[in-house]
């Protein structure tokens, strides 16, 4: 999928916080947006999500040339884009298997043995190293913040999207499971040919992933563009003369 935000514009609650965002995200590319607190980034990740509560007051997104602007977010899902929460939330009395299989079975239409999900359930789980006996608990109840973060990425595996949109899937992980879940969100990227978002603070996670097309936000907008040459400007001097 190719998808491209054009000039948008994104209010919430009446106050504009993303102010003229434009972007492309290509199949396999990696798109990585850092900038200070407040800066409208999570805004964005929402907003091309659909989420009910945002109002777009300018601009469009398309998807392969058409606008989705007029398409909720389970729409959206179902073509194929994919949001990992920042912060996932608990559902308790929601098995989180059963939570997995009817997410697949809403974005997809290839039949899956249930043998067959859960021994691929299984293979994620311990490449994520995401313990077994986690995936029979409810969704996210009791979890770390880490393992909610793996979850989500469990998750973008079982869907297998054409874009998907990370926002901060290195808080709250350790050394190694940023490494861990680094590498596996390379692996689908690769393997699926996957547009990607990701929003991050940090360059860590960014070792483990390969070549970047970086974009630095500040008050709703893009404010400077590049590559590796960029991220290093900013692990130097921070966003103050970005």
């Amino acid at each position: 999928m190719d998808l491209e935000i054009k000039d948008l514009a994104v209010k919430v609650n009446g106050k504009e916080v993303v102010k003229g965002v434009s972007l492309r995200i290509k199949p396999g590319e990696l798109h990585v947006v850092m900038g200070p607190n407040g800066s409208g980034k999570t805004t964005l990740a929402k907003a091309i999500m659909g989420h009910p509560q945002l109002e777009t007051a300018s601009g469009d997104i398309l998807a392969d040339g058409k606008s989705i602007l007029g398409l909720k977010a389970n729409e959206r899902a179902k073509m194929g884009i994919f949001l990992q929460f920042q912060n996932p939330v608990e559902i308790e009395g929601l098995g989180l298997l059963n939570f997995l299989n009817t997410a697949r079975g809403a974005v997809s239409d290839e039949p899956l043995q249930y043998r067959e999900f859960m021994n691929d359930i299984k293979s994620a789980s311990k490449s994520l190293a995401l313990k077994e006996e986690l995936i029979g608990r409810s969704l996210n109840h009791g979890f770390s913040g880490g393992e909610k973060k793996k979850v989500e990425i469990l998750q973008m595996h079982v869907l297998k999207p054409k874009i998907a949109i990370l926002d901060e899937p290195d808080s709250g992980l350790d050394i190694d499971a940023v490494r861990v879940v680094a590498e596996n969100v390379e692996r689908m990227r690769k393997e699926y040919n996957m547009g990607m978002l990701v929003i991050t603070h940090y360059s860590r996670i960014l070792e483990y992933m390969g070549s970047t097309l970086l974009h630095v936000m500040k008050d709703g907008r893009i404010v400077r563009e590049g590559g590796r040459e960029l991220l290093e400007e900013i692990e130097k001097a921070g966003y103050s003369d970005a």
